[in-house]
């Protein structure tokens, strides 16, 4: 059986964004790419229907690129339990309640036994100093936290 991972909004968008001026996005954006291409087949892939709606906002064609991309994947809805559990997350200050996307979107891999929850969002998801609040949280809420991680460190971590 492959391992799990829920692929968060900023992996596929970074997938289909036309390549950055900015150094940084640019190294992150090859990096996606190339783990998409090179590594993806080792996974079985899901994506949220949070995902999808945030994945069409903005430039209708590049919407429209990043809805392609998604058919691709394996569709996850948000349930009650979901909703409950990003709940707990903002409650316990894992997640500030101005990112209560990004708990739901923890909160669905969570729910749904995801193994990763790959993103480039560093400021609430990936987040070094939030990461042990997170797993705690969900922990006592009776799941298991997904491994957070980038593309880059999934596919560090495939070749330790």
């Amino acid at each position: 059986m492959l391992p799990k991972v829920y692929i968060e909004t900023s992996v596929v968008s970074y997938l289909t964004a036309w390549p950055s001026r900015e150094k940084t996005v640019l190294e992150n954006q090859t990096i996606t790419k190339e783990w998409w291409r090179t590594c993806r087949e080792r996974f079985e892939l899901f994506a949220s229907d949070l995902v999808e709606t945030e994945a069409m906002r903005g430039d209708r064609q590049a919407a429209e690129e990043r809805l392609d991309m998604l058919a691709t994947i394996t569709g996850l809805t948000t349930t009650e339990a979901a909703q409950r559990l990003a709940k707990t997350l903002i409650r316990a200050g894992a997640i500030p309640e101005v990112a209560a996307d990004d708990a739901l979107h923890v909160a669905i891999a969570a729910v749904n036994g995801m193994d990763y929850l790959v993103t480039w969002n560093l400021r609430h998801i990936n987040n070094e100093t939030k990461l042990s609040e997170i797993s705690e949280a969900c922990r006592l809420a009776g799941f298991e936290s997904p491994i957070i991680c980038s593309p880059r460190e999934l596919k560090e971590k495939e070749h330790v």
